[in-house]
C-alpha cells in the first residue's frame, strides 16, 4: 500500500453561477465549513458587487488569507463564437505583466495548456514548464517562484482559471492537506462570480428545475457525505443517488457533482 501526496489527492476533478439573498450565502457557507474565513466573505459580498475589478480586489484578499501574496484569474467566454472573448485579473509583478503580454506567453504557457485540458488542480514545477523552460525562469526571476492552479469549466462553454502564487515557502502536502480544499472552492466561487459579472444573463443561468430527490441528494453532498452514505440516510440503493446526481449534473449543465452543488447551492435550489 502506497499512500498519495496531497498532490496526487488534489488530481481529483473538483470543477464549476451566483445567487440572491443572504440566506442562501449563510447556507452556502455552512455547508463548506467557512462561515468565519476570507473565502466565505468573498463569496457572500460577491452579490453586493457589479464591478469585476473590485471582486478581483476581494479575491487577492481570500488568496493572501491562504498564504499567497499573488492570485490571478482568466476568465473565457463562449462569445463572440468567432472568437472567444479572455479577460484576465492579475496583481503580478508589473515587469512581469509586461513580459507575458509582450511576448506573448498565454499561447504559450505550460500551466494555461493543462488548465484547458484538465481541471485537476496542479503545482507549478520544472515538469510542467519542461517544454517552456524560459517562462518558468522569468516567472520566478519576478518573484512568482511557487504557484497552484486549478481550472473550472462549464458546458455552456465558459471556463476560467485561478492561479495562486507566491514569492517564499514552497507548497507541502500538509499545506495543501489543510487547505486545498478551501483552494478549490475559491476557484469554483471566482468562476461563478465572474461569469455571472461578464456574461449576459440568458447565457449564465441554466434554466432547470430539480426534483425533490435530487436536491435532497445534493444537499446531502454538499455536507460531505458520500454516494454511499447519502443511501443509507435515505434507505436507496447506492445506484440511485448516482442516477439522481446525474441527473442534476446534466441539468445544472456541468461535469461532476462538486460543480453541480456549487451552482444549486449558489442558485438558491438548496435552500430550504
Amino acid at each position: 500500500f502506497k499512500q498519495k501526496t496531497a498532490y496526487e489527492i488534489y488530481q481529483c476533478d473538483w470543477s464549476s453561477d451566483v445567487c440572491s439573498s443572504d440566506l442562501q450565502h449563510r447556507w452556502y457557507g455552512k455547508a463548506i465549513g467557512m462561515q468565519n474565513s476570507m473565502c466565505y466573505d468573498l463569496i457572500s459580498a460577491l452579490p453586493r458587487e457589479s464591478c469585476p475589478q473590485r471582486m478581483f480586489e476581494r479575491l487577492v484578499l481570500a488568496s493572501r488569507s491562504l498564504g499567497f501574496e499573488y492570485c490571478a484569474l482568466g476568465v473565457r467566454l463562449p462569445y463572440p463564437l468567432s472568437s472567444a472573448r479572455i479577460e484576465i485579473f492579475n496583481n503580478y509583478p508589473d515587469a512581469w505583466r509586461s513580459r507575458y503580454a509582450s511576448q506573448g506567453y498565454l499561447a504559450r504557457d505550460p500551466s494555461v495548456a493543462h488548465g484547458r485540458q484538465c481541471s485537476a488542480a496542479r503545482i507549478w514545477d520544472d515538469q510542467l514548464f519542461a517544454a517552456e523552460p524560459a517562462i518558468w525562469d522569468e516567472a520566478r526571476a519576478s518573484g512568482l517562484q511557487h504557484g497552484w492552479f486549478k481550472s473550472s469549466v462549464e458546458t455552456s462553454g465558459a471556463g476560467s482559471m485561478l492561479t495562486l502564487a507566491r514569492s517564499a515557502e514552497p507548497l507541502t502536502d500538509t499545506e495543501l492537506r489543510a487547505n486545498g480544499e478551501k483552494m478549490a472552492w475559491l476557484t469554483h466561487a471566482a468562476h461563478l462570480a465572474f461569469t455571472k459579472a461578464l456574461m449576459p444573463q440568458e447565457l449564465r443561468e441554466p434554466q432547470c428545475q430539480l426534483t425533490s430527490r435530487e436536491i435532497e441528494v445534493l444537499r446531502w453532498t454538499a455536507d460531505g457525505k458520500s454516494s454511499s452514505e447519502i443511501a443509507d440516510i435515505l434507505t436507496i440503493s447506492d445506484n440511485t443517488v448516482n442516477f439522481h446526481i446525474k441527473n442534476a449534473i446534466k441539468k445544472l449543465r456541468t461535469n461532476n457533482k462538486t460543480a453541480a452543488t456549487v451552482r444549486a447551492a449558489v442558485l438558491g435550489l438548496l435552500a430550504s
